[in-house]
């Protein structure tokens, strides 16, 4: 790979999670503490994601795979979405403020897809060349987080603003991406294309179909941590907590450069286990530790995130270009992204702010959480996905067993 590509690839995923880790880490303490909406509230507002997870990225992706050259379709989201994210900068009432930050979702969740799509599609060797090129991301979410503790606005709107501005910049970028045009395939547009059911298909293979399911699954208490975290750490007393939640990008750049290492000593299912063990320490971690005595599992809850993230989300991604045919891989990069930040994610941030609400006290108009009560939820949500996916493996290799020997 030539470095004029690298470095074209690479600035485009620094400036597509840069946008990401801009507003979505401190949202949740910009509307419970500035904007003094509820937990459910803030439960919907990161639910916004999710449904925008399922609604765009198949239709988004089926126009990349045979209309339009992915790269433009890329540049406009993502001006677009510059445009509803500052109007969210003006907004204080809650119906007002989801219904912009929805159309927001709808144009930035297809575009997670699409610049995977791009590098896929550029790329002679996908598996080992990926991490490198991804890893930018994971700069760019630390960047962010950096960038906004260093400003000292991490309870204001002025994150929104950031990524409204970074994601302005991105979509004009865009353009100058090397060109990606559309898979071209012979007959009429099918409602089926239209509405990516053709890469549905994909779920007849059982591995396929093991992907998704658990995607869908562990996004579910995955999502506590997504909303909550942050207002947590505040609420702890943990000072500069933007930044120092970017070292769980840290440690996601490190595990992403090791991945090639675990992988060929444990192959696939056994990263995806390990990295839902990790959510499960994360959990309890949060739920034992304190400022004061524990501050420790605060950081280790946080640097944990390495393992969380690359051992499966990144793994579903290179797993899931391999199985898909060429005139389905922007498509099938959009099912995984709506089972991953879609459906999971739906379902996970609806409990988390019922959770959110449940254990919230109010003491002279200032609202607390009792935190190890609503760690413990999504903990024990892990252990039974874990406990229930290590099942399934196990069956699966006892079969083989006996098929072997017989």
């Amino acid at each position: 790979m030539n470095t004029g590509l690298r470095i074209q690839l690479s600035l485009m995923m620094f400036l597509q999670y840069f946008i990401w880790g801009s507003w979505y880490v401190t949202l949740g303490t910009y509307l419970l503490q500035t904007l003094k909406f509820t937990g459910e509230q803030n439960g919907l507002a990161y639910g916004a994601f999710a449904i925008a997870a399922i609604v765009a990225p198949f239709f988004v992706g089926m126009i990349a795979d045979r209309f339009f050259a992915t790269q433009k379709v890329l540049g406009i989201l993502h001006i677009i979405g510059a445009g509803f994210m500052f109007l969210l900068t003006l907004i204080n009432d809650f119906p007002t403020f989801y219904i912009c930050l929805f159309v927001y979702t709808l144009c930035y969740t297809p575009t997670m897809a699409l610049t995977n799509s791009i590098c896929f599609r550029q790329l002679e060797k996908p598996g080992e060349q990926m991490p490198g090129i991804r890893v930018l991301g994971t700069v760019g979410w630390i960047a962010a987080g950096l960038f906004i503790d260093f400003l000292g606005v991490g309870t204001q709107a002025t994150p929104m603003l950031i990524a409204s501005v970074a994601s302005l910049v991105l979509g004009f970028y865009c353009f100058s991406l090397p060109h990606t045009p559309p898979v071209k395939k012979e007959g009429p547009v099918t409602i089926r294309e239209v509405l990516g059911l053709d890469a549905l298909a994909l779920m007849k293979n059982p591995s396929f179909a093991i992907l998704v399911i658990a995607s869908v699954l562990v996004c579910i208490p995955l999502s506590f941590y997504y909303s909550s975290a942050n207002v947590f750490l505040v609420e702890a007393g943990v000072e500069n907590v933007t930044s120092k939640m970017a070292l769980g990008q840290a440690s996601e750049l490190i595990f992403m450069l090791l991945m090639p290492l675990f992988f060929v000593r444990l192959g696939v299912k056994k990263m995806m286990l390990l990295g839902m063990a990790a959510w499960i320490a994360r959990y309890l971690l949060f739920a034992y530790g304190n400022n004061e005595t524990a501050v420790w599992m605060f950081y280790g809850g946080i640097l944990l995130h390495g393992i969380c993230y690359d051992f499966f989300f990144l793994m579903g991604q290179i797993y899931v270009d391999n199985k898909a045919p060429v005139h389905l891989k922007s498509a099938a990069q959009g099912m995984i992204t709506l089972a991953t930040y879609g459906i999971g994610m739906l379902i996970g941030t609806w409990l988390s702010g019922k959770v959110v609400d449940a254990y919230s006290v109010t003491t002279n108009e200032v609202v607390s959480h009792q935190w190890q009560q609503i760690w413990m939820v999504p903990a024990f949500l892990s252990v039974g996905v874990l406990i229930l996916f290590a099942l399934f493996f196990r069956e699966k290799e006892e079969k083989k067993k006996v098929s072997v020997q017989a």
